[in-house]
């Protein structure tokens, strides 16, 4: 799975009912924060009130589940599958501060079980012939891409909505997410969660160091260069702690889960990029209709192939493969498409991870189409060395 965050999706609830007295306070003055952050920010949605509450309710209840690690190890009913997770977890985070200079706080100090498989749904849109996704702009944060929902039946209605008004639509599970450690207080501070604390550990890793590269550096808008350069982040780091700290299983685990993840996203890549010349070309839309009819369909059968042969029946993306569309395809660009070019800036700075930080910090300061001159500029030396 592609780890996914939201830009800051605050939420929150009433405390003060679930609480008792004392504690009740805290949590109406952690509600007025919140109420107040996503309202200034923008970051409940479109304005509506529904967006705002759900939001606001789910952010803190996800924050009332979490306990510090410390208190889950100390527990006697924690399960030992759990603890001996927990405790890679806490290994993982003081890597990512002494290795790789990542924020030293509270988050991921602290676990939430959930007992749902995602912590918020995406949903994403894009026309039937366009890979230009749609956008939701807010304050603060700039225009993002999709709209999070903690709850699977609002995500579903607001995509029926969507669908209503002709757009191809993607919901998806979204196992964690960055508040970009704009909230005070170890209370706010993103926790480890139930919805990705067992995956292998190299995906944990990344996983765990790509939300904190969030915290590092963020382009208001922009939802490539974030995402990008966090990815850049999780891969680097990956390496560096499968290199340094993991066991020989470990590895091969990581690099057979890596193998199949690369062969996927080159074939949604390839899909992509064919559909982008077929909607840019001359045809009328019946012909991109039949075109595109034909390439999500050579899209299946090279998925199918790839399954029954070096995948050895692995079904991780039969999910997503059967729904692709315009809105899933164009996600895929977000997440790796300066990549490269962040890897080369990382080599040119001695891979040396503060003065990496510093740069980046630098770019995320420009002006958007300053910021992406400058990072192009990068992008053939690392596609000349891979």
């Amino acid at each position: 799975m592609i780890s996914v965050s939201i830009p800051v999706t605050i939420s929150g609830a009433n405390l003060g009912a679930k609480l008792g007295p004392r504690r009740g306070v805290i949590g109406r003055r952690a509600a007025r924060l919140l109420l107040w952050f996503a309202m200034a920010t923008g970051l409940a949605g479109c304005g509506t009130a529904g967006y705002l509450a759900q939001s606001v309710q789910g952010h803190l209840a996800v924050m009332r589940a979490a306990r510090p690690v410390g208190d889950w190890l100390a527990d006697p009913a924690t399960a030992p599958a759990l603890r001996e997770r927990l405790l890679l977890s806490q290994r993982l985070r003081d890597f990512a501060v002494e290795e790789l200079a990542l924020p030293d706080n509270a988050s991921y100090r602290r676990y939430a079980e959930l007992g749902r498989p995602a912590v918020v749904w995406n949903v994403a849109a894009a026309p039937e012939l366009s890979l230009q996704l749609r956008t939701w702009c807010f304050p603060v944060v700039g225009c993002v891409a999709y709209r999070g929902y903690f709850d699977r039946a609002a995500a579903d209605a607001f995509a029926a909505d969507l669908r209503a008004q002709g757009e191809e639509v993607s919901v998806y599970g979204v196992p964690a997410y960055s508040t970009l450690g704009k909230l005070p207080g170890d209370f706010f501070a993103d926790p480890l969660l139930s919805s990705f604390i067992r995956w292998p550990e190299g995906e944990l890793a990344r996983l765990i160091f790509h939300e904190l590269a969030h915290q590092v550096a963020f382009a208001e808008g922009d939802t490539e260069f974030n995402e990008s350069f966090a990815t850049a982040v999780e891969r680097l780091g990956g390496e560096r702690w499968l290199a340094q700290q993991a066991s020989p299983a470990v590895r091969e685990e990581f690099e057979r889960f890596d193998a199949r993840r690369r062969d996927f996203k080159a074939l949604a890549l390839a899909t992509r990029a064919q559909l982008e010349a077929l909607y840019r070309g001359p045809g009328s839309e019946t012909d991109q209709r039949a075109g595109k009819a034909r390439i999500l369909a050579d899209l299946r059968a090279e998925h199918a192939r790839l399954k029954a042969g070096p995948w050895a029946g692995e079904a991780r993306f039969d999910a997503w493969m059967a729904a692709a569309n315009n809105a899933s395809l164009g996600l895929q660009a977000a997440y790796n498409a300066q990549v490269p070019a962040f890897e080369a800036l990382f080599e040119a700075r001695g891979r040396s991870f503060p003065r990496f930080y510093a740069e980046v910090r630098r770019l995320a300061a420009l002006p958007r189409t300053e910021r992406a001159a400058a990072l192009a500029a990068w992008q053939p030396l690392t596609a000349a060395n891979r």
